[in-house]
């Protein structure tokens, strides 16, 4: 089947990338895949956006921050529509053909104690075209809990989230963008 062997090969370089970057933040190679459990989720997600005539009136979808420790995201080759948020401005996320996109999501920004931060980002409609797009979200076990590594907090860096539940923070993800909030606020110490 198509889908189980994309999302194969994309655990592995889910799998790469999360031990680079704990390289990066100077922890063990295996600490971020440590942290996944028995349990981790991975939720595939395909979104369809039709082709909307007054795009300006209408969100594909809101901002949000993704909730999981990073998402692959496997976008249109044809039709732009992601923009991140950056000092208060909107960009447009450039359309490459043939390659995934990487989110480092919510989790990932507070394991590092804020050192790798979860873009807010939304997604536009266009007047002339639809979009399609496939997101893998990579999640920890819902039933771990998730906080800095300890590794990366000290006297100088005190630690700037909060320790909780990863399925009480995913239940808090989906009220918080249906409000327009960021979920990520609510465990910043």
């Amino acid at each position: 089947n198509l889908l189980h062997e994309f999302t194969t090969k994309c655990r592995v370089v889910k799998d790469g990338l999360v031990r680079a970057m704990a390289r990066l933040l100077e922890l063990d190679n295996d600490y971020i895949i440590e942290q996944f459990g028995e349990k981790a989720d991975t939720y595939a997600r395909f979104s369809y956006y039709p082709e909307c005539p007054r795009p300006e009136l209408v969100f594909g979808l809101k901002p949000h921050s993704d909730g999981s420790v990073l998402t692959v995201l496997m976008v249109d080759d044809t039709v732009g529509g992601l923009q991140i948020l950056r000092d208060g401005v909107w960009f447009d996320v450039p359309i490459v053909p043939h390659t995934l996109l990487i989110n480092i999501g919510d989790q990932t920004e507070i394991m590092s104690n804020g050192i790798f931060k979860s873009p807010v980002h939304r997604v536009v409609t266009n007047a002339e075209k639809e979009r399609l797009s496939l997101a893998l979200f990579y999640s920890l076990d819902p039933e771990r809990e998730i906080e800095p590594a300890t590794q990366l907090v000290d006297e100088k860096r005190p630690a700037l989230y909060r320790k909780v539940k990863v399925k009480d923070y995913i239940a808090g993800l989906f009220e918080h963008v249906s409000q327009g909030t960021m979920v990520i606020d609510t465990v910043k110490i």
